[in-house]
């Protein structure tokens, strides 16, 4: 009899450590669910947080070109405003917007050979060689002739190359890496000079950067000096900019035309920042403008240089 209990004790204490072995893992089990969940949470916190971070950015962005292009376009087209700033408080952000019309940059699908070369030695590049920089970006842009020999893109398959001039107009600026010969390291220093909006040879010289100036067919060092000497005390009318440039005034213009270049610049309140730059197009109606190219995250120091003006 008694051993008959001792059995049945030690079946019951043999199935109770079952039991707590079993519970014990059910807790790991539950313990590690919870753990995942708990990860999973946060990870999604985080995401809807940097989703509502990009959405806030986004529409405060848009609110900025908005602003800008009613500032630019409520005036007549005459007396539009080459460039400006302005900034606004919205959405627990601080938001700082300048912008600057793209004629205070040269345009790759219009700008002369001289010009372009002068650019490229204004950058330090040898004349000899900006001369034949500034002939490439002209054989990229120009349509071939027809039933006549492509000279321009046999250069390029001599080169090896495996691609051929476009023979059209740029699509976009950076695609100046492509033309041949030209340095990459050269192209980095022209790209806050140039553009393929603003849809002239000329360039607004009343805004642009020293190194845009330099680049009008016809200046020297010593007139470049003096012009932007008096600049800031210039009027913006013919006769004041025909004064100060002499023979470089044929590659200046004082019509900001309607593309202008804005940069924004958004701190929140929890510290984070975020910037971007675009290119719009002013219109009328019921399409005040266009957005012509966007960028997000901009950070580079060149949009301010020169006291803002090469942006």
């Amino acid at each position: 009899m008694r051993a008959a209990i001792e059995a049945l004790d030690h079946r019951e204490d043999r199935e109770g450590g079952f039991v707590l072995v079993a519970a014990l893992w059910i807790l790991i089990a539950l313990a590690g669910l919870a753990g995942a969940l708990s990860i999973y949470l946060v990870n999604t916190a985080q995401r809807l947080s940097l989703d509502d971070a990009r959405l806030r950015s986004a529409a405060l962005v848009s609110a900025g070109l908005e602003l800008a292009a009613y500032k630019v376009a409520a005036a007549p087209r005459s007396q539009r405003a080459p460039a400006g700033a302005f900034s606004f408080r919205l959405d627990h952000a601080q938001v700082a917007v300048a912008f600057r019309s793209e004629a205070a940059r040269i345009d790759l699908n219009h700008a002369s050979r001289p010009m372009l070369s002068n650019l490229f030695v204004a950058l330090g590049a040898r004349p000899e060689r900006a001369g034949d920089y500034a002939q490439r970006i002209i054989g990229w842009r120009t349509a071939p002739a027809d039933n006549a020999p492509d000279a321009e893109r046999e250069l390029y398959r001599s080169a090896g190359v495996d691609y051929v001039p476009r023979g059209a107009p740029f699509a976009n600026a950076e695609e100046l890496q492509l033309v041949l010969n030209i340095p990459p390291a050269l192209v980095d220093q022209a790209m806050p000079f140039l553009t393929v909006f603003s849809g002239r040879s000329e360039v607004d010289a009343l805004e642009a950067s020293p190194e845009v100036v330099a680049a009008l067919p016809g200046m020297t060092q010593d007139r470049l000096r003096n012009f932007l000497e008096q600049r800031a005390a210039l009027r913006r009318e013919g006769k004041s900019l025909i004064s100060a440039l002499g023979p470089a005034r044929f590659g200046a213009t004082l019509d900001a035309g309607d593309a202008y270049r804005v940069r924004i610049t958004i701190e929140f309140e929890a510290g984070r920042r975020a910037a971007a730059e675009a290119v719009i197009l002013l219109g009328e109606g019921d399409e005040p403008y266009r957005i012509l190219s966007w960028r997000d995250d901009v950070s580079s120091p060149a949009m301010l240089r020169d006291k803002g003006r090469a942006l």
